[in-house]
């Protein structure tokens, strides 16, 4: 289902399920609105409206035909002091699929409209209790899949993030409005700031903003995770390094080359990262129908991957089918592997990658040293501090680049002494972009495509 939010009408009451579907202890039934409490009233058998706010209190849930459905709590959350900023009521029942939605039906029944994806949340945006980058770190948190993800979506659930973004614009604003005098008064030769200083200080605020969008490439790779390839020549010993890394038998091991004939993929965590481990077929010439299109894959993968291991046989040394992955491997995004150093092997050569290890994957030998390089291969820089403000945003992301180009454009306007009404409009853009980021002047199109992502009930 497509959120919108066009036709949202403040108030206007809304209900769903907040827990996971499937069996377990509890389920939780949210609802919120401005009738929240009368609709509560209706279907538990205790006076909701006597309960005072942030109280839970036991009774049963009961029908319209006076049936009781289920014994629950029922948690009173009164407007302002709610997640929404309204009236909020959770019914919290026995887990299980069947009891959580006749729970759900019979809120429905007493008033309430199903809620929509992320509605809950974007309620919670429009009252004002989360800013547009506070509510899309809710669902960053939902979908953490590594302790680094998490900890980022906690930082910028706390705000740290759209602190950081209005004191850029508090910065700007200040200089937007010397910039607006010279415009309005240009014969008054007003001395709020020369223009040596002015450049300066937008020298400043430029440079914040670079390191503040440089920070992207590692706050991808912790939220979204990091595609891992494993590519090579057949019977080099990828699905043996596969299932080395995974520390189970994940994919089929034989000596018969060509036996992966598909992509074999599998969740990883290494260290503080989240990893898709994709095992490829073996490339070289074939005519055999099926290995071919597995070969296909594998080469589409290795286009899409974050990061390939390129795999190589130490005991058969550099062969014909590997001198040729050698010669088209992305140097950028490789990271050459020779497996098999416990069998006789004369030494390695030479060749020109930024990282390389060497491992036994059939005796478990270097694989610790691989997985430290993998990490420095990843964490260009070291890996991020807790205390850094990163962005993991895409969104956030292009409205940063659009921010700094304005900014650039108008300190070289100020450098060639272009009319100051020109550069106004600059710093009306820069101020622009960066309020798209916490919400201010965003269009209903980003609202929708933001909240779609969310899950119902949240």
């Amino acid at each position: 289902m497509e959120f919108n939010h066009r036709p949202y009408q403040p108030g206007q009451t809304i209900a769903a399920i907040a827990t996971p579907p499937g069996e377990g202890g509890v389920a939780i039934v949210r609802i919120s609105g401005n009738d929240a409490v009368g609709i509560a009233e209706k279907i538990f058998s205790g006076p909701i409206r006597a309960y005072k706010t942030h109280t839970a209190h036991f009774g049963n849930v009961i029908d319209v035909e006076g049936n009781v459905v289920d014994e629950a709590l029922a948690l009173v959350m009164l407007a302002p002091k709610s997640y929404t900023g309204e009236d909020t009521i959770e019914i919290h029942c026995h887990g299980g699929t069947l009891i959580t939605r006749r729970v759900l039906d019979t809120i429905l029944k007493a008033g309430a409209r199903p809620a929509q994806p992320g509605e809950f949340t974007f309620k919670a945006f429009i009252n004002g209790k989360l800013d547009l980058a506070q509510a899309e770190a809710v669902q960053q948190l939902i979908g953490a899949k590594s302790e680094l993800a998490l900890q980022m979506a906690e930082c910028q659930l706390q705000g740290k993030l759209s602190t950081l973004i209005c004191s850029f614009q508090k910065k700007l604003l200040d200089i937007a409005a010397i910039l607006e005098a010279w415009v309005d008064f240009p014969e008054e030769d007003l001395e709020f700031a020369s223009m040596e200083e002015v450049i300066t200080q937008l020298t400043d605020v430029l440079k914040a903003l670079q390191q503040l969008n440089d920070t992207f490439h590692d706050g991808k790779i912790a939220s979204h995770g990091i595609s891992l390839c494993l590519a090579g020549p057949p019977n080099v010993g990828k699905s043996s390094l596969m299932n080395a890394l995974l520390g189970k038998e994940r994919a089929i091991v034989t000596n018969i080359p060509g036996t992966t004939r598909d992509l074999i993929e599998e969740e990883m965590k290494l260290g503080a990262l989240h990893f898709r481990l994709i095992d490829t077929a073996g490339i070289r010439e074939t005519e055999e129908i099926i290995e071919r299109e597995g070969i296909r894959r594998s080469k589409e993968a290795l286009q899409q991957a974050d990061l390939i291991l390129l795999v190589l046989d130490a005991a058969r040394g550099i062969c014909r089918e590997s001198e040729h992955l050698i010669a088209q491997a992305p140097k950028e995004k490789t990271l050459l592997v020779w497996n098999k150093i416990d069998l006789t092997h004369d030494p390695v050569p030479f060749l020109e990658f930024p990282h390389s290890a060497s491992v036994s994957a059939k005796e478990g030998i270097g694989l610790d040293q691989l997985r430290q390089q993998i990490d420095q291969f990843i964490w260009r820089k070291g890996p991020p501090s807790k205390d850094e403000v990163i962005i993991t945003s895409v969104r956030h992301h292009q409205a940063l680049i659009c921010a700094i180009e304005a900014l650039q454009t108008l300190i070289e306007g100020l450098k060639t002494q272009i009319s100051p009404e020109f550069v106004s409009s600059d710093m009306r853009k820069v101020l622009g972009e960066l309020g798209t980021i916490i919400g201010l002047n965003i269009t209903e199109d980003i609202l929708s495509a933001i909240f779609s992502k969310f899950c119902v009930g949240k």
